[in-house]
Order: C-alpha cells, then sequence, then structure tokens
C-alpha cells in the first residue's frame, strides 16, 4: 500500500518493521506458523544428538544416565521457546518422530524372547520409558 510506512517512531528511535527475526535464538514472524522454528530446533536438537553420541551409544554409560543426558541437554534445546508454539496435529507428530528416534538409539534394538530375532522397539514401549527411568 503506497504511501505507508514500514518503521515506527518511538521518541527519537525509529523501527523498521521486518518479516521476520531471531532474538534470543528463536526466530520471530508476523505469521501464525511456527512449523518453519519447529524445523530449526529439531535441526538444532539433532545436531545437539549427534554432540553426544559417543555418550549415547556407550555401553559402559547406564540408561538411566542416557535418559538424564537426552533431558537436560537435547530436550531442552528442541523445545526451547516452545510456550509461544501453537501447534498442529503435524508439528507434534514431527517432535514425537525425533523423540522416538533418539530413544530408539539410546535403548536400541532388543532380542524378542520366543524367535530369538533383534527387533525395534515399538511406539508403545517407548512410551512406558520415561516412567521407568526417573
Amino acid at each position: 500500500m503506497s504511501g505507508q510506512s514500514h518503521s515506527t517512531q518511538s521518541d527519537n528511535s525509529s523501527f523498521e518493521r521486518v518479516e521476520e527475526f531471531k532474538y534470543l535464538g528463536t526466530t520471530s514472524t508476523n505469521q501464525i506458523s511456527f512449523q518453519e522454528e519447529i524445523k530449526s530446533r529439531l535441526k538444532s536438537g539433532n545436531t545437539c544428538y549427534y554432540s553426544v553420541q559417543n555418550l549415547l551409544s556407550s555401553s559402559l554409560v547406564s540408561k538411566n544416565l542416557k535418559i538424564k543426558t537426552y533431558r537436560t541437554i537435547i530436550l531442552p534445546v528442541v523445545l526451547y521457546g516452545c510456550e509461544t508454539w501453537l501447534l498442529t496435529l503435524w508439528d507434534e507428530l514431527r517432535l514425537r518422530v525425533f523423540e522416538n528416534w533418539v530413544l530408539r538409539r539410546i535403548f536400541g534394538p532388543k532380542r524378542d524372547e520366543v524367535t530369538r530375532a533383534w527387533k525395534n522397539l515399538h511406539n508403545e514401549e517407548l512410551d512406558r520409558i520415561p516412567t521407568q527411568y526417573c
């Protein structure tokens, strides 16, 4: 629209209107969608996971300590600023898939007692993990 200012004046300061800006690690936009922010947080969480991968994949570290590491190092990186997010079901699914991916990496495959074959943990089994390891 012509004639409309794209900046705001306050006292002797002028503030430019922008489409998006990053503040304290969180990207704020003039849009309601938080999909790009969630995508960025998941990417940061992935980077964080790989920075502690040796610890999480070590057989010398207890599962309890691995879960605590996940909760204190990786999860806060992913959920930083989540208090302001408006989540869709798709966003919740993406966050859940990331969490299950990390938990599967921490706990590894399990041997089936009947067939003796190795299998990955199912989502229902992963749902019980946080209550087992507190």
